[in-house]
């Protein structure tokens, strides 16, 4: 049986940095475990290639939700990334950090530690910011940050456009301030995805106290006396079991990492009893306190045919987008397609913004999954603090069974009046004179939809993620916490938890640099425990 001094478990937008910054000294064994294969697909490395990955369960865990009461009874597709780097290697690449107050709520929620500017600074170390030092971005960091190379002209229009609806321009939204409308940074170097394991693995994966498990599914965090001391895994159809001589960190996100705490026999006493699983350590909050963000869209017909398009005219162009991204010359095949968005307040007086928008050049249905022919612009609305809370269970004692995803969107009514605001922002925006030339008219939610009511019925019946689960074992201090401030799961030694599941409340934006930031938070964390650990022994000898 092997032996590690650290075991994380989940190459993702967190793992992939606590396994860097671990094994970083050499002087200790750090195991990674990952799912799915290794991140060696051309689509994921090209940036449009996400279009590709969305339902290949070879690099995506393809989960689904339990019938959603207040979304027609759907069943929704919950896409995350099942491969080194995780979902950093198939999302949308928008580099957002939320907003300051977002961490300072954490703070005063008992989180030491983590007040924004703090975070900041380690927002700033892990940044290679193509744009140059600033008062809010860092240059020399492993991830590298960049504008996208390709601009659709659709993309300018929608900027335009959201201004004159009433949103500041802005150039940067990890700045001064959020609120406007503007083009997105991007995880991108030269074109290509910058993901996580790009990132951050690729200065550590030649490390010979770094040892890479692909296909490596974990099947229990195995307990002794109060102290996590390995982990079983699965590897193709064989068992193996590791152990550790110092912490399990557990990456695998919202939806894998309570999973795995369950099925180890950590949680609510009646979740595991019912799945058959024996409680070995009572932490009622395990898989409580999810968040997402839910996500409607306005889309348009672009009479201009300057979209992304499905049609016979479009051909000569991807062609051309295809030879300039081959050439490094960046090119189509180097969009993001998620190019520009913003953020929006409901009102003056809001503190921060209430809705998020990404703008796409192009129709995109069922998470892109669904074809649809033609020209045309779709604009995603968010809402960015949902109240609704939801949960995380198991299915079986089975780790191979997906577990129970129970979101509960719209369950707390103030969710649905936002977003009914958010949809009409939305429709403003793509009204507005800078548009009015492409403007084919509305393909959705279409002309007929205008009452409030009519509104609602849309957004039950199409209502999605856009992929920002987070909150299953919450950091805290109250009864409810799975972790505490220094990520420990409470009442456990030798276990921690670092990734979006630690997040007390849903962030406003997107989650992918968060989790970065948190497996930096973590591995400090860890490497500050035993450097005073170590010096104090060295001090009673």
């Amino acid at each position: 049986m092997n032996t590690y001094d650290y075991i994380v478990v989940g190459a993702g937008s967190a793992g992939c940095v606590v396994a860097e910054k671990l094994s970083a000294d050499g002087n200790t064994t750090v195991c990674l475990l990952e799912a799915g294969p290794p991140d060696k697909s051309p689509l994921i490395h090209t940036p449009l290639g996400l279009v590709g990955l969305i339902g290949r369960p070879t690099y995506n865990w393809c989960y689904e939700t339990e019938p959603e009461a207040e979304l027609n009874n759907r069943r929704l597709f919950w896409p995350r990334g099942k491969t080194l780097g995780g979902s950093s290697s198939i999302n949308a690449m928008v580099y957002i950090r939320g907003h300051r107050a977002d961490y300072d709520e954490w703070a005063d929620l008992g989180c030491e530690g983590w007040e924004s500017h703090r975070l900041l600074e380690i927002f700033k170390e892990q940044e290679n910011n193509e744009r140059g030092i600033s008062e809010f971005h860092g240059v020399g960091g492993a991830l590298n940050v960049a504008d996208g190379m390709y601009k659709n002209p659709l993309s300018r229009a929608f900027v335009d456009a959201a201004c004159e609806a009433g949103l500041p321009p802005n150039d940067d939204f990890n700045g001064a301030e959020q609120e406007g409308a503007g083009y997105f940074q991007v995880t991108q170097k030269n074109g290509r995805r910058w993901s996580s394991a790009r990132a951050f693995l690729g200065r550590a994966e030649n490390r010979r106290n770094l040892t890479i498990l692909t296909g490596a599914q974990a099947s229990r965090v195995r307990l002794e006396g109060g102290r996590a001391v390995g982990v079983d895994l699965v590897v193709g159809r064989t068992p193996h079991q590791i152990e550790c001589r110092r912490e399990v960190i557990l990456c695998g996100g919202a939806v894998n990492s309570p999973q795995l705490l369950q099925l180890s026999g950590i949680g609510d006493p009646d979740e595991l009893s019912r799945a058959g699983v024996p409680v070995l350590h009572e932490l009622s909050g395990v898989g409580q306190n999810l968040q997402d963000h839910l996500d409607m869209t306005v889309m348009i017909a672009d009479d201009s045919h300057q979209a992304i398009g499905l049609a016979l005219g479009f051909v000569p162009q991807a062609m051309r987008g295809l030879y300039d991204f081959l050439a490094g010359r960046g090119g189509l095949l180097s969009s993001n397609v998620s190019e520009t968005g913003g953020f929006a307040k409901l009102n003056a007086e809001s503190p921060r913004p209430e809705l998020q928008f990404h703008f796409l050049p192009t129709y995109l249905r069922d998470h892109g999954r669904q074809l649809v022919p033609g020209y045309g612009a779709t604009l995603h609305v968010c809402q960015l603090r949902p109240k609704s809370r939801g949960s995380i269970g198991l299915h079986s004692a089975n780790p191979q069974d997906h577990p129970r995803i129970s979101p509960n969107y719209l369950s707390h009514p103030d969710d649905a009046e936002e977003l009914i605001q958010g949809v009409k922002l939305a429709r403003k925006i793509l009204n507005m004179p800078a548009l009015a030339k492409i403007n084919g008219g509305e393909v959705a939610p279409g002309r007929d939809c205008i009452s409030d009511d009519s509104l609602m019925a849309d957004i039950r019946a199409r209502a999605e993620t856009i992929y920002h689960p987070v909150g299953t074992c919450k950091m805290g201090v109250d009864d409810m916490a799975v972790v505490d401030p220094q990520l420990r799961v409470r009442g456990l030694d030798g276990l921690r938890v670092a990734d979006a599941s630690i997040m007390p409340t849903l962030i406003g934006g997107n989650t992918n640099a968060p989790c970065m930031m948190i497996g930096e938070m973590c591995a400090r964390a860890i490497l500050a425990y035993y450097d005073e650990r170590d010096n104090t022994l060295t001090k009673a000898a």
